[in-house]
């Protein structure tokens, strides 16, 4: 007996690949990773800013230091307290400076005189919501104490009416050595109205960036070692909550 032949006809749609259902599950979770790690990444970016801003800011004191040995006079990095005319650079505001000097590049000033500061570079500022600690930056960040020395405006050449104030100074003498030792420079991310004076509105804390300050101490030899815990930055700093000023 002769069997018919059986013709197999294909079937639109039967052949074509699909998503199981554990497939798509497994896409639904890796997109899901990836939110959650874009989140934290966006939330940690006021880290970021306190992270370069302490970076920039030991490459300025880097080059104070070696301007002053380089040089064989006195230098300094100077970081804005008041600006008469740009409020909103307060505590942000850096710049490298050296001491007056004569036609023969000889200082002007005798060892015990305070000199007159001439601005070496075009200085540079911190990033965005990370302000100078006028609270936690100490001459002796071991034993606290005293804020860093202040000087005015009156005491820089030739400086722009836009950057005319007062400013915290970390001097270096010709050899290099810094005058304050032990001195600490601290940063830390937060928010305050830069439309007035930080004497006024100092920055604060905000709820993101709770504790979230880096910095580092300027040894004799005008070295500097970056603070590794918040321990060793101040004893108050743990306790700072939202709101709190720095």
């Amino acid at each position: 007996m002769i069997m018919p032949s059986i013709h197999t006809q294909p079937h639109s749609g039967c052949g074509k690949s699909a998503f199981t259902l554990v497939e798509m599950l497994i896409v639904i979770a890796i997109i899901a990773v990836l939110m959650t790690a874009g989140s934290i990444g966006l939330s940690g970016m006021g880290g970021k800013g306190v992270s370069s801003g302490v970076a920039v800011s030991e490459s300025l004191f880097d080059e104070a230091r070696t301007t002053a040995v380089g040089r064989n006079i006195r230098s300094c990095v100077l970081l804005a307290k008041t600006l008469t005319h740009k409020p909103q650079e307060d505590l942000r505001r850096l710049v490298v400076a050296y001491e007056e000097v004569d036609d023969y590049g000889l200082p002007k000033s005798t060892p015990d005189q305070e000199p007159n500061w001439v601005l070496s570079s075009r200085g540079l500022v911190l990033p965005d919501q990370v302000y100078f600690s006028q609270k936690f930056s100490k001459k002796n960040q071991a034993s606290g104490g005293d804020q860093v020395p202040v000087i005015s405006d009156a005491k820089i050449k030739n400086v722009k009416d836009a950057f005319k104030g007062t400013y915290f100074i970390y001097e270096f003498n010709d050899q290099g050595i810094c005058k304050i030792p032990g001195a600490g420079f601290i940063i830390g991310s937060g928010s305050r109205n830069g439309s007035q004076s930080s004497i006024n509105q100092p920055p604060r804390i905000t709820a993101s960036a709770k504790r979230d300050f880096g910095g580092f101490v300027i040894w004799r030899n005008g070295r500097t070692s970056v603070f590794r815990s918040p321990d060793q930055m101040g004893s108050g700093l743990r306790s700072l909550q939202a709101g709190a000023t720095f």
